[in-house]
């Protein structure tokens, strides 16, 4: 999983209109200290210090979601009681759109109070209703869905045994996503899988994989069994089963299963995580990641909740810089167009001057280095446009390049005097020019200004073109020369 694809992702998310389906409560947390014993029983006297109410269950998958940029749309029930106002205040404090939350006089709105000392649950108090919806609640929720769900790019059903997701709206759900092409993802309860059936994927953990299964997961065989018998169970194509410490694994029907280790981090809590992969995972799908890759992003969010207390929400940042972690200096200088793009516009209105080049640098050697720090040196920052693999055997044929495009962008990109690199397919870098609009057009000293592609472009809006000439006898053709004589 690359920097810059994480960064284009987060870059469109507000596009990405998700709708969350399922069991809504409030978290709320006492935090405070044990220092003593009560004189009255046997247990802690906890001095509370701080109070927190958080969005629980389907909320918290919700709040994950707006988190990372998305937006975000409930559909739920509550109570007509305090608690079910407090929970769609939260929800409009958090910009989460709850016009589809309907309010049952009958029903008590989830509350779970966790009191914690020395960053450790002391003990929890759950307040609720369990029974499954009334005929009315139910008939309402279907309605809404079949009537609205093809609006969304992503749907998620977040189950957790409350009574919210009947089978009727599981199915409802799942009917009105087939029908507009939508993917459903689910964080599924219970040892009855098959209520799912037609989801795009669901998400349990070991622990519920083993009781859906009937089978003791003890190593990746036993994971495989449990992994076959649930994707049978449920028909589905697509199965991510998370295994705390040890990551989790992705399988599919028309492939092989990928095992995601987990990133070492110190883990504090796990309350949650579960709502983190969901929202993460879904994010990834709808913004055209593949699965493999959706599940590892949603591995590395998963990484950073569980090191925080409570459930908690990850924030775009914290999942780039996790992921910034392999190459570090030189990813954070790969960037796709759409988010350079913006980076050279703000750069721009700090009066910083831009400076663009171009070519294949296939086999990076004396002259390259000396060509683009006398580029540098013309202006603040150096933007390269690098030519992706297909655009350098179209033009230098079909044995060129030698070295990769993402090898030769970490190279180029670990070099000082380039500040960003982006690659481009085309044959020619004017599509890059024309979107950047630098200041100064850099080519080598073997163009004349008029042979220079984007000139008009950059003389048009008054930048300028610079030509920089090569050191004589440095190419990537004289050695690939000297290798043959010397080697052949």
């Amino acid at each position: 999983m690359e920097r810059k694809t994480i960064e284009s992702l987060f870059n469109r998310i507000g596009q990405i209109r998700c709708l969350v389906i399922g069991d809504l409560m409030l978290d709320e947390y006492l935090w405070g200290k044990a220092e003593r014993i009560s004189p009255e029983a046997p247990v802690q006297v906890v001095d509370v210090q701080r109070e927190e109410l958080r969005l629980g269950g389907a909320g918290n998958v919700a709040n994950n979601l707006a988190a990372l940029g998305a937006r975000v749309s409930v559909c739920s029930v509550v109570g007509q009681d305090e608690n079910g106002g407090a929970l769609i205040e939260e929800l409009d404090r958090l910009a989460i759109t709850g016009d589809a939350i309907f309010r049952d006089p009958g029903r008590r709105t989830s509350r779970k109070t966790r009191v914690v000392a020395a960053h450790q649950q002391i003990v929890r108090i759950d307040r609720e209703t369990r029974e499954p919806l009334s005929a009315g609640m139910e008939e309402h929720i279907c309605r809404w869905i079949a009537a609205n769900a093809g609006t969304f790019g992503v749907i998620l059903l977040s189950d957790y045994h409350k009574g919210v997701l009947t089978q009727r709206v599981i199915e409802t759900a799942i009917a009105a996503a087939r029908q507009g092409g939508i993917p459903v993802l689910v964080d599924p309860k219970g040892s009855d899988f098959a209520r799912y059936r037609g989801v795009t994927i669901l998400t349990p953990n070991r622990r519920e994989a083993e009781i859906a299964s009937g089978v003791a997961i003890r190593d990746l065989e036993s994971l495989e069994r449990a992994a076959g018998v649930i994707m049978d169970t449920a028909g589905l194509d697509h199965l991510l089963i998370t295994r705390s410490e040890e990551g989790m694994s992705l399988f599919s029907r028309s492939g092989e299963a990928v095992h995601i280790p987990t990133v070492a981090r110190e883990v504090f809590d796990v309350s949650g995580a579960g709502d983190t992969v969901l929202a993460s995972l879904a994010v990834g799908m709808a913004a055209g990641l593949g699965m493999s890759e959706s599940a590892r992003l949603a591995n590395t969010a998963a990484g950073i909740a569980v090191a925080k207390l409570g459930t908690s929400t990850v924030s775009p940042a914290e999942i780039i810089d996790a992921v910034a972690q392999t190459h570090r200096d030189s990813d954070s200088k790969i960037k796709n167009l759409d988010v350079l793009t913006a980076i050279i516009a703000a750069e721009k209105g700090r009066g910083k001057r831009i400076v663009f080049t171009n070519g294949c640098f296939d086999l990076l050697h004396a002259g390259h280095v000396k060509y683009l720090q006398k580029a540098r040196g013309l202006g603040d920052l150096l933007v390269l446009g690098l030519n992706s693999d297909a655009s350098v055997r179209r033009l230098k044929g079909e044995k060129r390049p030698l070295i990769g495009e993402d090898e030769r962008a970490h190279i180029l990109a670990a070099l000082d005097c380039i500040d960003y690199v982006v690659l481009f397919d085309d044959d020619t870098p004017l599509a890059l020019i024309t979107q950047l609009k630098p200041h100064i057009l850099v080519k080598g000293g073997d163009y004349t200004p008029e042979g220079v592609v984007g000139r008009e472009v950059v003389e048009a809006y008054g930048g300028r073109v610079e030509l920089v000439p090569f050191v004589d006898g440095k190419s990537t053709t004289n050695i690939i020369e000297r290798v043959l004589e010397r080697y052949a």
